[in-house]
């Protein structure tokens, strides 16, 4: 069988990785003037080890290949992150981030997957992407395909219902190809997560509904890797990561006194004081 899976690449990489993606980010959302570059900052660490650690099996020359695993970013609003990883990825040319948002793009606000390659589900609309993906992870499953699915959400999004009829019904399927990654940091559209629906402490809730879940430092590589080593080898039940991160990670700092700034470019000047932080 064909492997598409990415070469292991240690720690001191994957952080090179890292800024690299983050100044996409920053690059892409200043230049289209629009766009939430914060939500997106604060899962790189999670997407740089999917798919350049050796997690994910993909191939950028073949985005529709059936043994493939797929990444749902359920917290659609979060694209800027995904399309970064999938140019760093080899996906399309970096330079086509700089039409993020623009007429015609197919790096639309929120993604696409009937425009752009390797974009696994059209999501925006909060709380649906896990429920995509017991879907697919049931499909690999009646295909015979050793395919693995992990969605992203954010932990805003989880205060949606559908969120916990698909965990209820992920567990009743035993679906172990399944990883959810709760992007947990600690804001959403109106404020804080905490004042507006806290749900903390979550892993405890995963296990509740018989997953397997586990809290960690979402900006340490080396815990996100650890934890989708463990989801891997988690056999008769999906798994949980609750990922603890900081919204607009590593330069929250230059961003002014909302800790949220939810669906905010940055100016100029920001950029360029955050484009140097991640030189």
């Amino acid at each position: 069988m064909t492997t598409a899976t990415r070469a292991d690449l240690n720690v001191k990489e994957l952080e090179s990785r890292a800024k690299s993606i983050r100044r996409s980010i920053v690059e892409s959302t200043t230049a289209a003037g629009s766009g939430h570059p914060t939500s997106s900052l604060s899962g790189v660490e999670i997407a740089t080890a999917l798919y350049f650690a050796g997690v994910l099996r993909y191939d950028p020359k073949k985005p529709r290949w059936p043994e493939r695993d797929r990444f749902i970013l359920s917290k659609g609003h979060g694209a800027p992150l995904l399309y970064a990883a999938l140019a760093e990825a080899g996906y399309f040319p970096k330079s086509d981030l700089l039409t993020l948002r623009k007429l015609g793009s197919p790096l639309e606000g929120h993604p696409n997957m009937r425009r752009l390659p390797g974009v696994e589900a059209s999501t925006g609309s909060l709380g649906q992407g896990l429920s995509i993906g017991i879907g697919v992870a049931l499909a690999a499953r009646l295909d015979n395909l050793d395919a693995r699915v992990y969605v992203m959400t954010g932990d805003g999004e989880i205060d949606q219902g559908q969120v916990w009829e698909a965990v209820m019904a992920a567990h009743k399927f035993k679906l172990d190809n399944l990883t959810l990654i709760v992007d947990q940091n600690g804001y959403q559209q109106t404020g804080a997560t905490a004042e507006v629906l806290d749900l903390k402490p979550l892993a405890p809730k995963f296990e509740a509904f018989g997953w397997c879940a586990q809290e960690i430092n979402g900006h340490e590589l080396s815990d996100v890797l650890a934890a989708l080593e463990k989801a891997r080898n988690t056999k008769g039940r999906p798994s949980a990561i609750v990922a603890r991160t900081i919204k607009g990670y590593p330069i929250q700092e230059i961003l002014g006194s909302d800790p949220n700034h939810h669906g905010k470019p940055l100016t100029k000047e920001e950029a360029a004081k955050a484009l140097a932080i991640l030189r």
